[in-house]
Order: structure tokens, then C-alpha cells, then sequence
């Protein structure tokens, strides 16, 4: 039974609507047929309570479970390397290969305890070649190819952040500058390795390169 007085039309739809709002119907989108998500409006824009696709949740449920196997992994049981660890390793496979060090297999020296006058440069010009070498592969990165210094210090000039004398050179390649970013290289050159590469950063002192980074630390004076 229906009504043409447009009166009583009018009030039994504002009665529908009463009801529908009263019963908490969720509002459906036209286009998609999706639910609105009640209350979740911003700027004109409705968000719809519709599903991912499967293939998204199946990348975000792998994500999780991978993340969880690389924890345990690498944090936990220590099987495998970090990334400095494989970095380190990468570089010390990527070193020329010392013959004459063959039979010791490297690893590094102790100042205090080696026969060898770590004390002073190597004046051969095949040692300050191999030196070189070993510079272009592990030290440009930060110190760039002539020695003027980028991440590192600029090696051309007189001035030395933690001391200038061949034994401080040493010193530094062997242990490392760890707060400065500087790993310790006795576990990845040799002795005779380092001692070369000490050797040839002293024939950069003094030379021009172009754009030298500004001096740090403080000026060496050698003593007499």
C-alpha cells in the first residue's frame, strides 16, 4: 500500500534513513561495491574495507619470515659474514699476491716483536711499486689516488692527526683508526705489505696534487 501524498512520502524515507542510520548499515561504494570504512575520511577521500591482493600479502608475510631467518642468522648464531666482514674479506682477496711472503701467509705484524727495522722506509723502487699497488686498492677510497684526502686525511702535507714519524705510519695501517673509520689492516696485508705501502705514502709527502684537502692535526717536525 502506497502513499501519493508527497508529505507523507517524504516522511516515511527520512524514517528509512532514521532506521538505516540507527541499524549502523554500512555504506556501500557504487563503483566497486566495497564497504566504507566508517570514519576513516580525510579530505574528500573514503577508505574502502576491501582485502590486498594475495600476492602482497604473500610478499609481506616472506618479508617478515625472512627478516626473522637473517636475525637469527647472523646475529644470533654468527653463521655467515656482516657486511664489513665480507667488505674485508673482498678487499684482502682483491690484494696482489706477495710472493715472498708465501711461505709466512701474512697476518700482520707486531712492531715490538718483529726481527725486521719496521722503523725505517724502504728505499726500492719494486717495494714502493708493490706499495703502490696495495695503496690504489685498499687506501684511495678514502684518501684518493695522489694522497690529497677525501673520507681520510690528506697524506701530502705535514701534518698528522695521530703522528708523522714512518713508525706512526705503521703503527696506524696496523692497528687501525676505529673511531675514524679506519679497520685495522694486520689481519688483511702482510708484514712486508704493510711496510711497503707505509714506505710509499712517504714519497707523497710534499707533492701537489690538485684539490688537497685542508690540513689536520698538527704539523711534524722530524727529529734531528
Amino acid at each position: 500500500m502506497g502513499s501519493s501524498d508527497p508529505v507523507v512520502s517524504k516522511y516515511l524515507f527520512a524514517s528509512m534513513e532514521e532506521n538505516k542510520k540507527n541499524q549502523n548499515l554500512p555504506e556501500i561504494d557504487p563503483l566497486t561495491n566495497d564497504k566504507f570504512v566508517p570514519e576513516h575520511e580525510f579530505d574528500g577521500i573514503r577508505e574502502l574495507a576491501n582485502n590486498p591482493p594475495w600476492w602482497l600479502t604473500f610478499i609481506l608475510i616472506g618479508s617478515i619470515l625472512f627478516a626473522y631467518v637473517y636475525i637469527a642468522k647472523y646475529h644470533f648464531f654468527g653463521d655467515g659474514e656482516m657486511q664489513i666482514e665480507e667488505y674485508e674479506s673482498e678487499m684482502y682477496a682483491a690484494l696482489p699476491v706477495e710472493e715472498e711472503e708465501g711461505a709466512e701467509g701474512g697476518g700482520g705484524i707486531s712492531i715490538e716483536t718483529v726481527k725486521v727495522d719496521y722503523s725505517v722506509p724502504l728505499l726500492g723502487q719494486a717495494d714502493l711499486d708493490k706499495g703502490a699497488k696495495v695503496f690504489a686498492t685498499n687506501c684511495a677510497v678514502c684518501h684518493l689516488a695522489e694522497g690529497q684526502g677525501l673520507v681520510g686525511p690528506n697524506l701530502t702535507d705535514e701534518y698528522w692527526i695521530h703522528g708523522g714519524s714512518f713508525e706512526d705510519i705503521m703503527r696506524i695501517i696496523n692497528t687501525g683508526v676505529i673511531e675514524k673509520g679506519m679497520i685495522a689492516w694486520k689481519g688483511q696485508l702482510s708484514a712486508n705489505q704493510i711496510h711497503q705501502v707505509a714506505s710509499f705514502i712517504t714519497t707523497l709527502v710534499g707533492t701537489n696534487p690538485p684539490n688537497p684537502k685542508a690540513p689536520e692535526g698538527e704539523k711534524y717536525v722530524p727529529a734531528e
